[in-house]
């Protein structure tokens, strides 16, 4: 959701970010000069004067002040920032409290930079929820942005196009698209270009070949894969270095993670069928946007692909371009950071151009309750988590395997080892609404359905009371039983206790 689409009280819970800011009364000329540049040259921003960051509050400036203050805004941003920036600056009001509002947009003129500084030492960016001075190399890819080109399109003089070694990419482009790559195919996709009537490669021709010239001007273009032991980084089980041209980077990614990852039977209605325990077309899609869509201008750093035990986590280069907002994967996007690569891989039919990918990606995770979508713009890295909702770490299990165990030996617990006996030789509800919530949380009509009855029985009433007195299943919103969102979930107990039936 847009921040201008939503009440004040809404704007005030969000966290400050790439786009958002607060402050209790108004920044000194410096801070607020470099927030309002790092807003024009990303994404645009709103900047909220009267409200205090920590603790999240209303405080409210003198209503007598916010003329003076509203001139001091404009004063600042006129003296200090160049080019011109021209802010919405508005008056808000909530329970009586008044706030000032700057509203930056999305800049044309970019780089924009403090007037004081100039342009090397003044530019600023946005970079999570503060302000980086830029370098050359962010500054130079700004400057792109203003002429509407990309990194991928700027020509590589060392050597002519017809010695470079493509061969492999002309064999992989006519194996996927069925026509050759000859020379007239080579200008239409925009990977030569003629100076002085020498043709010469472009940045993107340079990343598809083999090369020695990509090895030298690009080694960094590459994906780290790793599959780490446990949920930290500290111990490999297997790592590969994908150092391969770009055309074929994202298969190999992809093949890692399979091999890293299981496969097992679940039930589908009365079928059994095999299936991923993560959602392969989308984790597939991801690595794909990371390749294409990565920030190219930004030298030394790579792609990286970690597989722990309770996640899937993929790390590109770059932030998000301006328009690709993630938090509306539904909708289609599509805004290709590189204009020349992306068009070649939509032709191989590795990628949608016409921004079907995010919506592929979500409409999978509806098939997998039990994995959270998570994604966060960390340092000038875009990074993209599959986290698996109910693991529980092999330790983790043993304790509570030995724990729950042993309690079913005791005296007080003698009827939940009952119910233990009961499943084992005679399954009922018990055991079975277990089995439904094990993957997801459910409402009770939901459970009453995945049990295929019309409405919830008093029988099942009984038997959800039972399992909670028995602490292996619990509310998602404790202290609210009747909440209208409330649901049951499986608790680390209930887990074990399913596992205990298994062995």
């Amino acid at each position: 959701m847009r921040l201008n689409t939503m009440s004040i009280k809404e704007i005030i819970k969000q966290p400050e970010g790439r786009r958002l800011e607060f402050k209790e009364t108004l920044p000194e000329n410096a801070d607020l000069a470099n927030t309002i540049i790092a807003f024009a040259n990303d994404a645009g921003g709103e900047l909220y004067i009267g409200v205090r960051n920590d603790p999240r509050e209303i405080v409210g400036l003198p209503e007598e002040e916010l003329v003076k203050i509203e001139e001091q805004i404009s004063n600042i941003i006129f003296d200090r920032c160049y080019p011109a920036i021209l802010p919405d600056i508005t008056f808000l009001t909530e329970d009586d409290k008044h706030i000032i509002r700057v509203t930056v947009y999305r800049g044309s003129a970019l780089p924009y930079y403090r007037k004081d500084k100039g342009k090397l030492k003044g530019t600023y960016i946005r970079v999570g929820s503060s302000n980086r001075l830029a370098d050359e190399e962010i500054i130079a890819e700004l400057e792109r942005r203003k002429r509407n080109i990309s990194f991928d399109s700027e020509l590589v003089m060392d050597k002519p196009a017809r010695e470079l070694n493509i061969e492999n990419f002309k064999q992989e482009y006519q194996d996927k698209t069925g026509e050759a790559l000859d020379t007239q195919a080579l200008r239409k996709l925009e990977l030569v270009k003629k100076v002085n009537g020498t043709e010469y490669p472009t940045n993107a021709l340079v990343l598809f070949s083999d090369d020695e010239l990509r090895r030298s001007l690009f080694p960094f273009v590459k994906v780290e894969c790793a599959r780490f032991k446990g949920v930290t980084s500290e111990e490999f089980i297997d790592q590969k270095s994908i150092l391969t041209n770009i055309a074929t980077q994202a298969e190999e990614a992809y093949n890692f993670v399979l091999r890293h990852i299981n496969k097992g039977a679940v039930v589908e209605g009365i079928y059994t069928v095999s299936r991923w325990e993560y959602p392969v077309k989308a984790i597939r899609e991801t690595i794909r946007n990371a390749v294409v869509h990565r920030d190219l201008s930004l030298s030394g750093k790579d792609i990286k692909v970690a597989i722990y035990d309770d996640m899937v986590e993929i790390t590109s280069p770059g932030l998000l371009p301006p328009s690709i907002d993630y938090a509306a994967m539904e909708s289609r996007q599509s805004d290709a950071r590189n204009k020349v690569i992306a068009p070649v891989f939509k032709r191989m039919g590795i990628i949608d151009q016409w921004g079907n990918g995010l919506k592929l990606i979500a409409d999978e995770l509806k098939e997998y309750p039990q994995i959270e979508f998570r994604w966060k713009e960390t340092g000038l890295s875009f990074q993209v988590q599959f986290v698996k909702l109910n693991y529980i770490s092999e330790q983790e299990q043993q304790e509570l395997g030995q724990e729950l165990q042993g309690e079913l030996q005791q005296e007080l617990q003698q009827e939940l080892q009952q119910e233990l006996q009961q499943e084992l030789y005679n399954p009922t509800l018990y055991s079975e609404v277990l089995f439904k919530i094990v993957d997801a949380p459910l409402s009770r009509k939901e459970i009453s359905e995945a049990l295929g009855q019309k409405q919830v029985s008093g029988q099942l009433y009984k038997i959800l009371a039972k399992l909670t007195k028995d602490k292996l299943i619990e509310n998602t919103i404790p202290g609210n039983k009747n909440h209208p969102k409330q649901k049951l979930r499986i608790t680390k107990r209930g887990i074990i206790f399913l596992e205990l039936l298994k062995k």
